[in-house]
């Protein structure tokens, strides 16, 4: 008690009046309404949400820390399941994209600038950590394209400004990669990872279009054996200089080309035997899969012939040959970070996350629906976060989910995550056994792969075409991203891709056109028979009518030649189309201000004696000329908010309905305007509109809105559930359920109801938008109560109620005659 003294004083004492609400809401009258529903209905008062229940429930218990730890770790949930079938499948998967792992590895890894063993360092980390984190079957993380090129163009960049003996480009990339990986454990570990959902997937299929396009442009001049091309130049400067160095292309080509286009064969090839006998489509898969082992292999050994004599010395080959390639782990320990290379790295760090983001996120989500399982975004940022930080111990750089090769692990029946560990055995064999092999590998040949997998991640004509279908605007951002980038760089593009999108976002919330809604009568008709039962196919059989309410402009694709009126004269029905927050709160009250003031007239047409007291802004007739006596517009009588898609508001939106509130209400006086508000889903939500004066009629205008003996609220009750956890309902009801609805309306007083035969019951038969209605109490459920708090009478449920509830109160003072 004299703690509450206390704030009371020191918040009299800054000026803040605690009881403004207390003070504005019709005590009286909220009591009178709860008493003239007791004959039928328990009455509801609504309680508001405190920061302390919120404070509550966020703060972690015993039970929830136990949790949280849990779910660092997945494979506790099935790893004691694991049997000999399992195994098997997780063997067949894992070595099949061991096959794949090991030249896209090494591949990929000249794309980032850096050695090939480095893409083998990578893939082996990624493949041995991952199991243990993931919620995800079926994606790999190690060596991906798109990531591999940014951080080529990392090291290029930061070489660049700062020379080439000050940071090797090793460092660099294992600097960045343990930056990266921390920042992507901070935001699964924190649980954060909803903040994949704010890049859009247009913007995800742009990128990786648009990267595919310039990775495989970069390629060119290495499989044809063009030299003296800068491949990290824009893609359109690589595309011209590689046409201006065709006539310098070598034997190379010979290597490249064909390889390149052997492995389109053979996909082609295994695709086409597949459909042609499906009964061996699981052999022709695991054939076209060892596609680029095969390819690889083939031209090693072709190499060899035709390089055999030159004593390990690359530069004597007869064709640009990889070289010599180290035999295990050549860099264990530390990676090595101090503060200018942060510095250096500061620049790229944001792409680089959010390329390792969209990648992962992207893929594992696709995969997750398609085999039917649920991936947790947050965990699996702790998965990559994890084999980033800890790889470059190892020697790896940057590594995220890959396309290719979770597509493989998916189609080979992979069972669980722990397949990953197989591939890793095949990674490290690789590593120890067949590096002396890796040394004849064709430079051309390994561009032609890189070519190869990055054209799947171009996304197909189709798929773009029903981006116009859906969203032409978006199909726009797709179009722009991928010329962006090939104009510019991928760093450029995923900041344009992403932005674009948001604004894209922002404008259209900015910008939403809310509706203005009119009362349609609505009939169901069931068609009987069919069109050969000997002409009866046209027979229907009418049902039950109710009110709808539609848009007046039937721009929702209602059909136009629907008859759609306005509820009742002075009543307006407005719909929120996207929610109601600061970014459009100005556009929907202009555009609710210009229609009431357009569709109803002022109460009194002329309240200014002198034509010196009208405003600037309503100067009336020209002088000379009389004001019309007569209009025939109706007045503002009630305003009704359907607030369906408002799912939160802030202070910005709730003081524009206030300004609004005033200006229509100056616009009706000396009568009073009703606002009622239907469809909030949040307590937070209600909260806000009841501290703004929403929800009850306020106390110093009961007397404007005709007195307490005028106004008509009409609340929505049900069937309540007991303690044994039945409802209300009584046995010998029949079908009715507890999802019948009972509006009560007082017909003759809101006061002094001692009399369950003055009470008019509204029965909606099954969904509450109207239909046959019951003028008595009979067939009520034994134990009903108001749906909706008794203290917030001007909260509705639904428009037929509020639109009920406005016309009940306007009707009472019409008779009255206490409207002008």
């Amino acid at each position: 008690m004299s703690q509450n003294k206390v704030g009371r004083g020191l918040a009299k004492a800054v000026g803040i009046d605690i009881d403004y609400r207390t003070n504005d809401e019709p005590k009286e009258f909220i009591d009178s309404a709860a008493a003239s529903i007791q004959p039928v209905a328990d009455p509801y008062y609504e309680d508001e949400p405190t920061l302390r229940e919120v404070v509550h429930s966020i703060l972690p218990t015993g039970e929830s820390t136990l949790s949280y730890i849990r779910s660092l770790f997945p494979f506790l949930s099935w790893i004691f399941h694991y049997n000999l079938i399992w195994a098997f499948g997780d063997f067949i998967a894992g070595v099949t994209v061991g096959f794949v792992a090991i030249p896209q590895g090494m591949a990929y890894a000249l794309l980032a600038g850096l050695p090939a063993e480095y893409g083998l360092y990578t893939s082996f980390v990624g493949f041995l950590l991952y199991w243990a984190f993931a919620t995800s079957k079926d994606i790999t993380i190690g060596t991906v394209a798109v990531l591999s090129t940014l951080v080529g163009t990392v090291v290029q960049r930061v070489q660049s400004e700062y020379g080439e003996d000050t940071f090797p480009p090793e460092m660099i990339a294992r600097g960045l990669s343990v930056i990266v990986g921390a920042v992507l454990l901070f935001i699964g570990l924190a649980r954060l990872g909803w903040i994949v959902e704010f890049i859009p997937l247009v913007g995800i299929t742009s990128f990786m279009t648009g990267a595919a396009i310039s990775i495989a442009a970069g390629q060119v001049p290495a499989l044809l054996g063009i030299t003296g091309v800068k491949t990290r130049e824009a893609t359109y400067l690589v595309i011209i200089n590689t046409l201006r160095g065709l006539p310098r292309a070598k034997l190379d080509a010979a290597m490249g080309v064909t390889a390149l286009a052997m492995l389109y064969l053979i996909r082609s090839f295994c695709n086409f035997m597949a459909r042609r006998q499906p009964q061996r489509q699981k052999l022709w898969f695991f054939v076209s899969t060892l596609r680029m082992a095969f390819v690889i292999l083939l031209y090693i050994l072709i190499s060899w012939l035709v390089n055999r004599n030159v004593n390990w010395d690359s530069s004597k080959a007869k064709f640009k040959i990889l070289g010599t390639v180290p035999s295990g782990f050549q860099v264990h320990g530390a990676p090595t970070m101090n503060t200018e290379l942060l510095s250096a790295l500061a620049p790229d760090i944001p792409a680089t996350i959010i390329v390792a983001i969209i990648e992962h996120i992207a893929i594992s989500k696709s995969f997750g629906r398609v085999n039917n399982y649920v991936i947790n975004p947050s965990q699996e940022l702790v998965a990559v976060g994890f084999t980033n930080v800890i790889g470059p111990f190892l020697g790896a750089y940057p590594a995220t989910g890959s396309f290719s090769r979770t597509a493989i692990k998916s189609k080979a029946g992979v069972r669980t995550p722990l397949a990953g560990l197989w591939t890793a055995v095949i990674v490290l064999l690789a590593l120890y056994a067949l590096t002396s092999v890796f040394f004849y590998i064709p430079m051309a040949s390994l561009a032609g792969l890189i070519i190869h997998a990055v054209g799947d991640l171009i996304t197909a004509p189709n798929v773009v075409y029903r981006f116009w279908q859906v969203s032409p605007l978006e199909a726009f951002v797709f179009f722009a991203t991928v010329i962006l980038m090939v104009f510019t760089d991928l760093e450029t593009g995923i900041y344009f891709a992403i932005c674009f999108s948001v604004a894209v976002v922002l404008v259209r919330i900015a910008k939403t056109r809310g509706r203005f809604l009119g009362r349609a009568k609505i009939y169901r008709v069931s068609a009987k028979g069919n069109a050969n039962d000997n002409g009866s196919g046209n027979e229907t059989t009418p049902l039950t009518s109710r009110d709808a309410y539609l848009p007046l402009d039937h721009r929702d694709g209602t059909n136009p030649n629907i008859r759609v009126e306005v509820p009742y004269p002075g009543v307006i029905v407005y719909r929120f189309s996207e929610g109601f927050n600061y970014i459009n709160a100005g556009h929907n009250m202009d555009i609710l201000t210009s229609a009431v003031t357009t569709e109803t007239r002022p109460t009194v047409l002329n309240r200014y004696n002198k034509l010196g007291d009208r405003p600037w802004n309503d100067p009336g007739p020209r002088r000379g000329k009389t004001i019309e006596a007569t209009d025939d517009r109706p007045t503002l009588r009630a305003v009704i908010l359907d607030c369906s898609s408002v799912h939160g508001v802030d202070v910005t939106a709730m003081q524009a309905l206030i300004d609004t509130r005033n200006q229509l209400n100056r616009h009706a006086a000396p009568d009073a305007v009703e606002w009622h508000v239907t469809g909030l889903s949040s307590r937070w939500t209600r909260r806000a509109f009841a501290a703004a004066g929403f929800g009850y009629p306020p106390a110093k205008s009961l007397e404007a809105l005709g007195g307490e003996s005028q106004l008509k609220p009409i609340f929505s009750v049900a069937a309540t559930v007991g303690r044994d956890g039945h409802d209300g309902h009584d046995a010998n009801e029949g079908v009715k359920t507890g999802a019948e609805k009972i509006r009560v309306k007082d017909e003759e007083s809101i006061a002094g109801l001692d009399d369950i035969d003055r009470v008019s019951s509204s029965v909606d038969n099954g969904n509450g938008n109207g239909g046959s209605r019951v003028r008595s109490t009979d067939g009520l459920p034994t134990k009903v109560a108001a749906v909706q708090g008794v203290n917030r009478p001007w909260f509705h449920i639904d428009v037929t109620a509020a639109v009920e509830s406005a016309v009940a109160s306007i009707e009472g003072r019409l008779d009255t005659g206490k409207v002008h």
